[in-house]
């Protein structure tokens, strides 16, 4: 493929071993998510579990996101993912979950921060309507706690995962421009799941509004989500109108894997990636695949 990119960064995905952690919603059995049925991921995903499914694509580094841990392994899930790095090479930048609203978030910081991969926080803000509700995980956005963790943060020199629902894009960029110092990622851009031309306008608003936060990228990834039959041509408005808006500088390209293996394979997942990006300069989509996400992460390579 033409310009075709030498080296590339998975800036989102997952590992787990649910021998020794409790993810939540992973030791739910016959409980079908808003993503589909999680059956067929129901089982380890380790360091090499993940090189099987990269295969011959040139992934040099790579991003772990936190997943839906029990509380009382938050800290395990990063020993975990640290000791798979430590052995087999990735996961390279490591994102952890910590609630910031909670009174001992700095002391699990402090706990967190002693490995050496930890690169930033994730606490999500919004993934489905009705999970939300039960969650409420809204509410994030109004805490003052919240606000005041995020800023903590900043001076700790970590990231932040921003992951949400297009709904909520008015009002958390209203809240990210207040602390703007802080680098923060979109997680699966923004998460357009309603395809409607009207949702569409106004997810693409949201989005433009983020772009303003100087310390903001976004991440194409989990489209599998919220358009589990996806083709090339579905993918594409939503995929080019992101980069439209923050710039090849400002764009990183994840897998989402396992989860999206629900959907695709991982070659055809970034085949489609690189497929809709063929038309930009090598430049461009060398910063797309693997550069906006090493400089983000301060991943050495």
């Amino acid at each position: 493929m033409a310009n075709h990119p030498e080296r590339m960064i998975d800036a989102h995905h997952h590992l787990w071993d649910l021998d020794d952690i409790k993810h939540t919603w992973l030791a739910e059995k016959g409980v079908v998510r808003f993503f589909g049925d999680p059956a067929p991921i129901q089982k380890n995903y380790h360091v090499p579990d993940f090189k099987d499914d990269h295969g011959d694509l040139p992934v040099v580094g790579s991003v772990h996101v936190q997943c839906g841990v029990a509380l009382e392994h938050n800290v395990k899930e990063t020993e975990f993912v640290q000791s798979q790095s430590d052995a087999h090479g990735f996961a390279n930048a490591i994102v952890a979950f910590c609630d910031l609203t909670d009174v001992r978030a700095q002391t699990e910081l402090d706990h967190q921060q002693a490995f050496s991969n930890l690169r930033g926080i994730r606490q999500i803000v919004g993934r489905d309507a009705v999970e939300d509700a039960r969650l409420g995980t809204n509410d994030l956005l109004e805490n003052p706690d919240f606000k005041m963790g995020l800023r903590t943060l900043i001076g700790r020199k970590l990231t932040f995962d921003l992951q949400l629902t297009p709904p909520l894009l008015p009002a958390a960029a209203k809240l990210f421009k207040s602390v703007e110092a802080l680098p923060v990622a979109i997680c699966h851009a923004g998460s357009p799941q309603d395809f409607s031309k009207d949702a569409m306008r106004d997810w693409e608003q949201g989005l433009k509004d983020f772009a303003e936060h100087g310390n903001m990228i976004c991440k194409i990834s989990g489209l599998g989500m919220f358009d589990q039959n996806w083709t090339l041509n579905s993918l594409r408005e939503r995929v080019l109108r992101t980069i439209d808006i923050f710039g090849p500088s400002r764009i990183a390209f994840g897998s989402n894997f396992p989860v999206d293996k629900l959907y695709a394979s991982y070659e055809k997942t970034f085949e489609a990636f690189l497929t809709l990006t063929t038309d930009f300069s090598l430049s461009e989509r060398d910063d797309m695949f693997f550069n906006t996400a090493r400089n983000f992460y301060r991943i050495e390579l």
